[in-house]
């Protein structure tokens, strides 16, 4: 049984990808720059869909999206991507204490 999609998205809309939870267990400094360095939150522009079907035959919907950084577009579930104006409230609730 399948459940009702979260977000909807339509081709021009502006989303980001979703935040991630962290911990951050790195005491030497070298290692928390290179943690930060690595979490930089993407922000783009849907500028199509993708289906993609898996062995069994099932079918599969992506977002197609356009990053502001990179020149070329590139294909994502469509679960790892929100709206760009809920980014805001879904790093509050992924954040880790301490962090």
């Amino acid at each position: 049984m399948t459940s009702e999609r979260q977000y909807h998205f339509k081709i021009g809309d502006r989303v980001g990808e979703r935040p991630k939870a962290h911990g951050l267990f790195a005491i030497r400094a070298e290692a928390v720059a290179i943690a930060k360095r690595n979490r930089t939150q993407r922000y783009g522009t849907v500028i199509g869909y993708d289906t993609k079907v898996n062995s069994r035959g099932a079918r599969t919907k992506f977002l197609v999206i356009q990053w502001d950084h990179l020149k070329s577009p590139t294909t994502h579930a469509r679960n790892r991507i929100c709206p760009i104006d809920e980014v805001a409230k879904l790093t509050a609730s992924a954040m880790v204490p301490g962090e």
